[in-house]
């Protein structure tokens, strides 16, 4: 870690996951890196579950992209309300995925009149993915969901309302930016 910071480099991104980036960003906090204008800690693969075990002390100014965050609007926080309401604690992009995954496979089945695979498939190839969860998401012949992101960065203690008001959204970042295209080479890109 203080080698990265010596670096010089404006951004120290995080190619690890779970208790490894939380020991991490532990670390670069101890350090005081990524509490300048000079250097941002941004890791990779991180939820917001993880910034909870951190505390906003410890992940303040961190940057992080995810598809969703519980309050980004009315939708979102309507969806993740709910969901608190059962589990006591706010979800996360990869459990709220699996809600959007299922609701869209639900009304692929409506849409198609069967639960036949290719049916199904069909429809969802063809549908706009727009939910509480997933905006202006596309199926792709090649299997990828290609939807916005958000940019985020964590709040200081001080910015915070409540529990799990972790992040400001600095920008939304469009799926046709985010995803690769797939190249002419893959099987799977279907022309068409």
């Amino acid at each position: 870690m203080l080698k990265a910071q010596g670096s010089g480099a404006q951004v120290i991104a995080l190619a690890n996951a779970g208790s490894d980036t939380i020991n991490a960003v532990k670390q670069a906090a101890e350090y005081g890196i990524g509490r300048s204008d000079k250097q941002v800690i941004a890791p990779l693969l991180t939820y917001i579950t993880d910034v909870k075990s951190l505390g906003l002390t410890k992940a303040q100014d961190m940057y992080l992209t995810e598809a969703f965050y519980w309050d980004y609007d009315d939708r979102s926080r309507a969806f993740a309300e709910k969901y608190f309401a059962k589990m006591k604690r706010m979800p996360s992009a990869s459990q709220a995925a699996v809600y959007s995954a299922v609701l869209s496979y639900l009304k692929a089945i409506e849409a198609a009149g069967t639960d036949e695979a290719g049916a199904v498939m069909g429809k969802l190839r063809t549908m706009t993915i727009d939910d509480a969860v997933i905006r202006n998401g596309k199926l792709r012949a090649d299997g990828a969901l290609v939807h916005d992101m958000l940019l985020l960065q964590v709040k200081k203690p001080a910015e915070s309302k409540r529990d799990w008001d972790f992040y400001n959204v600095r920008a939304v970042l469009k799926g046709d930016d985010v995803f690769p295209k797939p190249s002419d080479a893959c099987p799977l890109n279907a022309k068409g």
